[in-house]
Parts: structure tokens; C-alpha cells; sequence
């Protein structure tokens, strides 16, 4: 598939910068960049390499260094609000969402509708908005549109490989875990722990905010939110296994009693290129398991009394509603003040659990509109629970 066309959401972060190498490897044109955040000298770098149509940033970020490179690759430039939700919308090829946090809800939901596939790497739409999101797109598929959603995680991409697209055949998930750089420790040890020693993953290279949440197992707990959301089965039907070499990267038990499995390096850039080429595999820039040297593969389950944030987002799923997006909200924030310094490590389970454990409307199914004042609200308590 070397003359593959993709439209990149997110394009400085990990995943982006990811995409854009297996790009480069294959080939592929890049029809259009969306960059919101920090690093406008890399987004720039980025203009002027892969010569978008179109590249989408936020009003304030729209820097010199932008507009020249913007200039030099006749890209044009959109603004605003909405225009990452335009971008994916209109730009052509496969939508790659690599955006981080809900702000990647609507353009996903943009993608859909407009019959793309998606290639989705942002959680937090399957977490904030799950329920709505897979209404949205099952709806859209009953309708004749021609729209396909690939997920991206590497666990969620492990799942789907095992089904091979029949999401309904899946009897129990096991979704497997690192256990992050903190495996084996207490709490004790844990109230010690700094940024720079939460911010060392054992095996995966990622943003801040996923290093962190990795390191607390709440990734994992997103993870399981969106498993459930993805392929359509209950949260007592997934089970999380720690598997510290990252090389089962999760499996599939069927009603047979057969247990599928997808293994490979540790390598985020095989899982984005398969939701880009899926159902072609091609050679790739991921290596091969030399299985002669490997270390048996051992799995074990997590400690979730230390790290109590895994069983939280299982009772967030139950209790369903506004909590899942609550407790994403308190996370972003907790997670923002640890790496400030401005509380400690075991601060981030204490206040997170405890705002997501109060009342929230669990009836009504969560919009993309709904989510903004749901963090918002969850953010608030949660400095309030703080002293903050």
C-alpha cells in the first residue's frame, strides 16, 4: 500500500510522530496535519517535509514559524474550534486520530459520519462518550455508510487482530499490562516516588500524561472502559494480567475453551499501520520475535490494592453514565499537578478515587456536550478535595 493516503490528528505527539514515520517508511502522502498543543517547531518541521494540503491548529498556536512553513509546503491553514472536526471531515484517506484527551471526540465523530475510516488511538472518546460514540457508529453502519473504526492501542489492536473484525464472538478479553516501572512496590515506597522515576516506562516509549497513567495502572483502567465500549462485552468479562515483557500484547478467549493471542515487539508503529492497511499486512519497520532468546511468558495479576485506580475504572464502567468521564477529568487534573510537583504520586489514586466515587448522574448517556462541564465539574471537586 505505498500509495496510501492519510490525514493525521495529533501529528507532535508520540502517536503522530509515530505515524509519520511509518509513513515515511511506506511511502504514504499525508493529506493533512492537526497539531493543538506545544512544539510548533516540530509541527513546522513537519509542514515542510510531508507538504499537507491542509494543516489544522488552534488560533493561539498559530506562530510565524508555522505560517512560514506553511508557506513553503502550500499548506493551507484552518483555524478554530472547530477545525480539527473539519479537517477529518473533509481531508483525504484514512483519519488517523492520534489527538490527546476528549478534545478528539468530536473529530473522530467527524471522520465517521463522513464515511472515513478511523483509525483511533484517542481513548478518551471510548471513556468519556463511549456509549454514545458506538451508538453513533453502529447507526451509521445500519444506514449504508461506508465508515470503519480500527483501533489503535496496541492492546485494543491485539483484540481486534484475534477477531478479525467479528467483535461478537469475543467470550472473555484478557487485556494484558506492564505493570508499569512501580511493579512489585507498596504504598510505602510509593509516597516516595518523583516525576522522573514515574516518567521511566520499562518497555514503552509515550507522551507525559500515558507514562503517568501507566505508572498508577489507570491507563489500563481506560483501557478496560474502552475494550467494553469497542467490543461490546461486560467488564466482568475482562480480565487484566500483568506480562512485564510487553510481548503478549492481549488475547481472546472464545466458547470453545481456545484462547487466541497476538504477539509481537514492543512497537507502536505495527499497530498503525495495520488500522491503515487492515486487511493487508506489508513489511514494516517493527522487528521480529527471535523466539529461541525470548523469556518464557509469565503473567500474573495485578496488585489492585496498591493500585487501586484499575478496580475504580471497573466500578466507573458499572456505574456507567457521567462517572467514566468524571473519572478521566479528576485523573487529567491529578496527573497535571503530579508533574508540577505539586502532590505527591499516591495523591493522584487518594483524589481521583475519592471524587470518583461520589454521586454522579449514572442514567443518562454522556454527548460530546455533555463532557466538557462533566471534567470540568470532576476537576473542581478534585482541587477541592485537594485544598487547591
Amino acid at each position: 500500500m505505498s500509495n496510501q493516503t492519510i490525514a493525521l490528528l495529533g501529528s507532535t505527539g508520540s502517536v503522530g510522530v509515530q505515524t509519520l514515520e511509518v509513513a515515511r517508511h511506506q511511502g504514504w502522502r499525508v493529506s493533512a496535519l492537526a497539531a493543538f498543543g506545544s512544539r510548533p517547531e516540530l509541527l513546522a518541521s513537519q509542514l515542510r517535509e510531508f507538504r499537507p494540503a491542509v494543516c489544522a491548529v488552534s488560533s493561539g498556536e498559530l506562530t510565524d514559524e508555522i505560517k512560514a512553513a506553511a508557506r513553503e509546503a502550500g499548506s493551507e491553514i484552518i483555524c478554530g474550534p472547530d477545525a480539527a472536526s473539519h479537517l477529518a471531515a473533509e481531508a483525504e484517506g484514512v483519519v488517523v486520530d492520534a489527538i490527546i484527551g476528549y478534545e478528539g471526540l468530536k473529530p473522530a465523530l467527524a471522520a465517521l459520519r463522513a464515511g472515513k475510516r478511523l483509525a483511533l488511538a484517542n481513548k478518551e472518546s471510548l471513556v468519556c462518550a463511549g456509549p454514545y460514540f458506538m451508538r453513533v457508529y453502529n447507526e451509521l453502519r445500519r444506514s449504508g455508510v461506508q465508515c470503519e473504526l480500527i483501533p489503535v492501542d496496541s492492546e485494543h489492536s491485539a483484540i481486534f487482530q484475534c477477531l478479525d473484525g467479528k467483535t461478537a464472538a469475543a467470550e472473555r478479553i484478557y487485556l494484558t499490562c506492564s505493570g508499569g516501572p512501580f511493579f512489585g512496590k507498596d504504598r510505602e515506597f510509593l509516597k516516595r516516588v518523583t516525576a522522573a522515576e514515574a516518567l521511566a516506562h520499562p518497555t514503552w516509549s509515550m507522551g507525559a500524561q500515558i507514562t503517568i497513567d501507566s505508572a498508577t495502572l489507570m491507563n489500563k483502567g481506560f483501557e478496560v472502559i474502552e475494550a467494553a465500549r469497542l467490543f461490546d462485552i461486560s467488564g466482568e468479562d475482562i480480565e487484566v494480567l500483568i506480562h512485564r515483557d510487553s510481548i503478549v500484547h492481549s488475547m481472546v478467549g472464545f466458547d470453545d475453551g481456545a484462547v487466541l493471542a497476538q504477539l509481537s515487539l514492543p512497537d507502536m508503529r505495527l499497530c498503525i499501520q495495520y488500522a491503515v492497511t487492515y486487511p493487508e499486512r506489508i513489511p514494516g519497520l517493527t522487528g521480529r520475535l527471535d523466539f529461541t532468546a525470548m523469556k518464557p511468558l509469565c503473567f500474573s495479576r495485578p496488585d489492585t490494592g496498591t493500585f487501586r485506580l484499575l478496580d475504580t475504572a471497573y466500578s466507573a464502567l458499572r456505574r456507567g453514565g457521567a462517572v467514566p468521564a468524571a473519572l478521566y477529568g479528576a485523573n487529567d487534573a491529578a496527573v497535571r499537578l503530579f508533574l508540577e510537583g505539586r502532590i505527591g504520586f499516591t495523591d493522584i489514586t487518594d483524589s481521583v478515587c475519592a471524587v470518583t466515587e461520589l454521586p454522579w448522574n449514572e442514567s443518562d448517556e454522556v454527548t460530546p456536550d455533555d463532557c466538557g462541564g462533566i471534567i470540568a465539574e470532576a476537576q473542581a471537586k478534585l482541587y477541592e478535595h485537594l485544598g487547591i
